[in-house]
Protein backbone atom coordinates (compact mmCIF):
# COMPACT_ATOMS: atom_id res chain seq x y z
CA UNK A 1 0.00 0.00 0.00
CA UNK A 2 1.82 2.98 -0.96
CA UNK A 3 1.28 6.33 1.27
CA UNK A 4 -0.53 9.50 -0.23
CA UNK A 5 2.60 11.27 -0.76
CA UNK A 6 4.27 8.36 -2.92
CA UNK A 7 0.94 8.51 -4.66
CA UNK A 8 1.65 12.19 -5.46
CA UNK A 9 4.95 11.57 -6.11
CA UNK A 10 3.92 8.62 -8.96
CA UNK A 11 1.14 11.19 -10.79
CA UNK A 12 3.71 13.79 -10.84
CA UNK A 13 6.08 11.91 -12.17
CA UNK A 14 3.96 10.11 -14.87
CA UNK A 15 3.19 13.81 -15.88
CA UNK A 16 6.66 15.57 -15.62
CA UNK A 17 9.11 12.82 -16.31
CA UNK A 18 9.70 13.12 -19.86
CA UNK A 19 9.42 17.48 -19.67
CA UNK A 20 12.29 16.97 -17.07
CA UNK A 21 14.41 14.51 -19.18
CA UNK A 22 15.11 17.54 -21.57
CA UNK A 23 19.16 18.75 -21.28
CA UNK A 24 17.98 22.37 -21.96
CA UNK A 25 15.81 21.77 -18.81
CA UNK A 26 17.79 20.33 -17.03
CA UNK A 27 20.79 23.34 -17.71
CA UNK A 28 18.18 26.21 -16.85
CA UNK A 29 17.17 24.76 -13.11
CA UNK A 30 20.45 23.41 -12.33
CA UNK A 31 21.88 26.78 -13.57
CA UNK A 32 21.84 27.79 -9.57
CA UNK A 33 23.90 24.72 -8.46
CA UNK A 34 26.84 25.09 -11.29
CA UNK A 35 26.72 29.21 -10.59
CA UNK A 36 27.76 28.44 -7.26
CA UNK A 37 31.17 26.36 -8.35
CA UNK A 38 31.47 29.32 -10.55
CA UNK A 39 31.50 32.18 -7.97
CA UNK A 40 33.59 29.94 -5.33
CA UNK A 41 36.52 29.25 -8.50
CA UNK A 42 36.12 32.97 -9.11
CA UNK A 43 37.05 33.91 -5.27
CA UNK A 44 39.46 32.03 -5.08
CA UNK A 45 41.69 33.09 -8.56
CA UNK A 46 40.59 36.80 -7.05
CA UNK A 47 41.69 36.55 -3.67
CA UNK A 48 45.04 35.34 -4.12
CA UNK A 49 44.20 32.62 -1.91
CA UNK A 50 46.94 30.39 -3.94
CA UNK A 51 49.83 32.92 -4.99
CA UNK A 52 51.48 30.24 -7.04
CA UNK A 53 48.42 28.97 -9.22
CA UNK A 54 47.46 32.96 -9.78
CA UNK A 55 50.81 34.18 -11.60
CA UNK A 56 51.00 30.69 -13.62
CA UNK A 57 47.63 31.26 -14.81
CA UNK A 58 47.76 34.83 -15.39
CA UNK A 59 50.98 34.66 -16.84
CA UNK A 60 50.43 32.22 -19.62
CA UNK A 61 46.35 32.15 -19.73
CA UNK A 62 44.10 34.78 -21.75
CA UNK A 63 41.13 35.51 -19.78
CA UNK A 64 39.49 33.62 -22.67
CA UNK A 65 40.07 30.72 -21.36
CA UNK A 66 39.32 31.09 -17.80
CA UNK A 67 35.66 32.13 -19.09
CA UNK A 68 35.54 29.09 -20.95
CA UNK A 69 36.81 27.26 -18.62
CA UNK A 70 34.12 28.51 -16.14
CA UNK A 71 30.90 28.40 -18.71
CA UNK A 72 32.21 24.37 -19.18
CA UNK A 73 32.04 24.12 -15.40
CA UNK A 74 28.70 26.01 -14.59
CA UNK A 75 27.38 23.11 -17.86
CA UNK A 76 28.08 20.40 -16.49
CA UNK A 77 27.46 20.72 -13.08
CA UNK A 78 23.73 22.39 -14.01
CA UNK A 79 23.45 19.36 -16.14
CA UNK A 80 24.85 16.76 -14.01
CA UNK A 81 23.09 17.63 -10.86
CA UNK A 82 19.67 17.56 -12.89
CA UNK A 83 20.41 14.30 -14.29
CA UNK A 84 21.13 12.79 -11.08
CA UNK A 85 17.95 13.95 -9.74
CA UNK A 86 16.03 12.85 -12.63
CA UNK A 87 18.03 9.40 -12.28
CA UNK A 88 16.77 9.14 -8.26
CA UNK A 89 13.75 9.98 -9.24
CA UNK A 90 13.37 7.99 -11.84
CA UNK A 91 14.46 5.39 -9.89
CA UNK A 92 11.90 5.76 -6.73
CA UNK A 93 9.18 5.95 -9.39
CA UNK A 94 10.36 2.40 -10.76
CA UNK A 95 9.89 1.11 -7.46
CA UNK A 96 6.72 2.48 -6.41
CA UNK A 97 4.77 0.96 -9.69
CA UNK A 98 6.56 -2.36 -9.17
CA UNK A 99 5.49 -2.25 -5.65
CA UNK A 100 1.48 -0.77 -6.68
CA UNK A 101 2.13 -3.86 -9.58
CA UNK A 102 2.88 -6.46 -6.79
CA UNK A 103 0.04 -5.52 -4.33
CA UNK A 104 -2.41 -5.53 -6.86
CA UNK A 105 -1.17 -9.11 -8.29
CA UNK A 106 -1.18 -10.28 -4.80
CA UNK A 107 -4.96 -8.49 -4.22
CA UNK A 108 -6.25 -10.64 -7.36
CA UNK A 109 -4.67 -13.54 -6.87
CA UNK A 110 -5.87 -13.46 -3.19
CA UNK A 111 -9.36 -12.60 -4.65
CA UNK A 112 -9.18 -15.40 -7.73
CA UNK A 113 -8.24 -18.00 -4.54
CA UNK A 114 -10.93 -17.20 -2.62
CA UNK A 115 -13.33 -17.74 -5.07
CA UNK A 116 -11.30 -21.22 -6.14
CA UNK A 117 -11.83 -22.14 -2.18
CA UNK A 118 -15.57 -20.77 -1.82
CA UNK A 119 -16.78 -23.07 -5.41
CA UNK A 120 -14.82 -25.96 -4.01
CA UNK A 121 -16.63 -25.41 -0.74
CA UNK A 122 -20.30 -25.03 -2.31
CA UNK A 123 -19.47 -28.48 -4.83
CA UNK A 124 -18.44 -30.82 -1.30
Amino acid sequence: MLTPEQEKFVAYWEKNREKEKKTLRQLVIGLPAGLTFAVAIVALLVSGWYERANMVAFSSSSPYVFLAAIVIIVSFIAIFTRRHRWEMNEQQYLELKSRQKSESGDAAQAEAGSATTSATNKTT
